[in-house]
């Protein structure tokens, strides 16, 4: 029973809280509508005031571009305005251009009719002319009685004359601009190697003398008649000179480097005291090898200082041999190592290469290291030696002819001259007797006379100079220019001289009168 009252009970209240369900849905979609309905008309009105503010909107838009088509229009009827006034002023130009060229017309109509009645009247006078010329033609080759033939030889004689001395000035005048350009960019770029260079003011003296401490060690030099200065001359192959003068043995030879070993080993046979024929070969015969070790570093540590890389190693001797050679009492070696570093200097001056020009400074006198052993000269003797090892064309060029020998095939060559010019004539470098300066200055003299219209020639400047005095009745300015440079290659061809000497030419007019 109650189970049924529980079941009654359950699905009485199941009812009611269906019924309650019911109504409770009811009123939330009804208040669901009234919130559609109220979101409705919402949007309705914001939709009509959106409508409302884009119409506005357009209408300005509208408004706006109908002021900008009305200003671009109003524009354009100015500039169309503007344009019909200029089309209206060029017409009226046009029209006015129209008459005056009418009126131009008329005028050269005329002009043209003068022109050749005037015409006319030149072609007559020209054949008067041409008629009066053939008689006074005919009249001067009667008076001069010469055919048309040579008169015309003979003016063509006189207008060559005139025309060989005008080209003689213009060359004249051409030369000295050139000489004067290319003489101050010189000593610019020499001024400069020489401040950037700097190098010591002496001159090596080669001495060929041993000292000996007494006549008795003098004696046993000599040893028992001779044989032991015989035996020292053999194996050295130079001339011991022992005379009179104390405590001096004088060691003669054209071989430095033979001179040298023989100097070195008679100063250790003084030393040692054993002095005899074996002992004499012994040490020369050391001597020999250290003197040939001392060559090889004398050599490399040159081509060190002056930073020449890849250098053959049959160089490096002779390059250690011009150590013991002097050239007017300058070393030869120190002369070459400067002529490299000055050759340097004006390559990079000018934009060359500067180690090439090292490199043919340091080698162009390698021909003195063998030239007393060779026929020839230094520069073709130094130049086979150095073709043997493929030394470039640049360093061959130089060393063959920076006396002028041959002709420069490379800028190097002529600046190879101009350093070893500058490394011999500084003061200090070399070193000659009086007696040879005075015969060089007296050579220089007697050169300079030799030639027609010179009246004096004065020496100056130690020789580096030579003052040429010309008369003027006999010289004129362009042959003047042509004696200078006569003289001055008469003296690179006949004489010997370190550095350059410059010939000065002067021509001078006195014109004198008296007032009385």
């Amino acid at each position: 029973m109650q189970i049924v009252w529980a079941l009654i009970g359950a699905v009485v209240g199941g009812g009611l809280l269906l019924g309650l369900l019911t109504i409770l849905g009811k009123n939330i979609i009804q208040q669901a509508r009234l919130e559609a309905q109220r979101l409705r008309d919402t949007a309705e009105r914001e939709a009509h005031s959106k409508a409302r503010e884009i119409e506005l909107a357009a209408q300005e838009e509208r408004a706006r571009a109908r002021e900008a088509f009305e200003r671009e229009a109003d524009a354009q009827r100015k500039e169309l305005r503007e344009l019909e006034l200029r089309l209206n002023k060029r017409e009226d130009t046009l029209d006015r251009k129209l008459d005056t060229l009418s009126v131009k017309e008329r005028n050269l109509e005329t002009m043209e009719g003068r022109l050749a009645q005037r015409e006319r009247g030149l072609a007559a006078r020209e054949k008067q002319l041409e008629q009066l010329i053939a008689d006074e033609r005919n009249k001067l080759l009667q008076i001069t009685q010469m055919t048309a033939e040579q008169a015309r030889e003979v003016l063509l004689k006189r207008i060559e004359d005139e025309c060989r001395r005008d080209a003689g000035l213009l060359v004249q005048r051409i030369t000295e601009q050139a000489q004067e350009e290319a003489r101050d960019k010189a000593r610019q770029i020499i001024l400069q190697a020489i401040q950037r260079y700097a190098a010591e003011q002496t001159c090596d003296h080669t001495v060929s003398t041993v000292a000996i401490p007494s006549d008795d060690m003098k004696g046993r030099v000599i040893g028992r008649e001779g044989r032991n200065i015989r035996a020292f001359e053999k194996a050295t192959g130079v001339d011991v000179i022992i005379d009179d003068t104390p405590g001096v043995v004088v060691v003669s030879c054209f071989d430095p480097v033979r001179r040298e070993i023989a100097r070195s080993s008679l100063e250790k046979l003084v030393q040692d005291g054993r002095i005899h024929p074996a002992r004499i070969e012994d040490l020369v015969s050391q001597t020999s090898k250290e003197m040939e070790e001392e060559l090889v570093r004398i050599g490399r540590e040159a081509v060190q200082e002056a930073n020449v890389g890849n250098v053959a190693r049959p160089i490096v001797p002779m390059l250690g041999r011009l150590a013991y050679r002097t050239s007017y009492g300058q070393n030869v070696l120190r002369h070459s190592i400067e002529v490299g570093y000055l050759a340097q200097v004006i390559a990079d001056e000018l934009g060359l290469d500067g180690a090439l020009a090292r490199r043919c400074g340091l080698l162009h006198d390698i021909g003195k290291a063998m030239d007393h052993e060779q026929e020839g000269g230094h520069p073709q003797i130094g130049k086979a030696f150095l073709k043997r090892f493929n030394e470039p064309e640049a360093v061959l060029n130089a060393c063959e002819g920076h006396h002028g020998d041959v002709p420069a095939t490379t800028p190097y060559t002529p600046i190879i001259m101009a350093a070893d010019a500058i490394s011999a004539s500084r003061p200090g470098a070399r070193r000659e007797s009086l007696e040879r300066y005075i015969k060089r200055l007296q050579e220089l003299e007697e050169l300079a006379m030799s030639f027609e219209g010179v009246r004096q020639a004065y020496a100056i400047q130690a020789g580096r100079e030579v003052r040429v005095m010309v008369d003027a009745k006999l010289v004129d300015d362009a042959v003047a220019a042509k004696i200078a440079r006569d003289i001055a290659r008469k003296i690179q061809d006949t004489m010997t001289y370190p550095g350059e000497i410059k010939v000065t030419l002067i021509r001078e007019v006195r014109a004198v009168e008296y007032a009385r």
